[in-house]
């Protein structure tokens, strides 16, 4: 082999070597930030990573939601009407977040089962399933179309709920003026 042979040959396996280098370190990087999604039955079953940055979604439970007084600690829990998943967050909630309503949430599963979120995504209409949760709902053998019209009856309890609730607020307001 000819000299310059032989540097051509070190020259492409430097290069070679460095671009292996630098693909491995991006993998690497990329798979520390990755959020995967995992429903609540799947959490269930024990298929979501602990202490991991993950995403998880469904709906919120009817009549689970708790706030804290004191601070803007509120616990509530996710279902896919199958399984619940408690989560915890801190923080102030989007506008739209509400019982009987689609929700994913990003944090951490911890050892005591209990989901402590970072960030709380809500829906934007009664109509919308993240895609997510309609694929996990699908591979574990549900329709998503027979959860969402669940859903929808409970938003419709929850909204006559909440009306009822404003009227009797409204009527005791009134009478206390007079």
């Amino acid at each position: 082999m000819t000299p310059k042979r032989k540097q051509k040959l070190f020259v492409v396996l430097g290069l070679v070597s460095l671009a292996a280098i630098a693909v491995g370190l991006t993998l690497y990087a990329l798979r520390a930030n990755i959020n995967l999604f995992f429903s609540p039955i799947e959490i269930a079953a024990g298929d979501a990573p602990y202490e991991r940055q993950i995403r998880a979604g469904g709906m919120v439970r009817e009549g689970s939601v708790s706030r804290n007084p004191d601070s803007l600690d509120v616990e509530f829990t996710v279902t896919d009407y199958v399984e619940d998943l408690r989560v915890s967050y801190s923080g102030i909630l989007p506008d739209l977040f509400r019982e009987g309503q689609g929700v994913v949430v990003v944090g951490q599963l911890k050892q005591d089962g209990m989901f402590r979120a970072d960030q709380v995504l809500a829906r934007h209409d009664e109509n919308y399933m993240p895609p997510e949760v309609a694929d996990a709902l699908e591979a574990a053998g549900y329709s998503p179309a027979d959860f969402q019209t669940k859903a929808a009856k409970v938003a419709e309890r929850v909204e006559a709920r909440e009306s009822g609730e404003g009227e009797s607020q409204n009527q005791s307001q009134s009478q206390s003026q007079y």
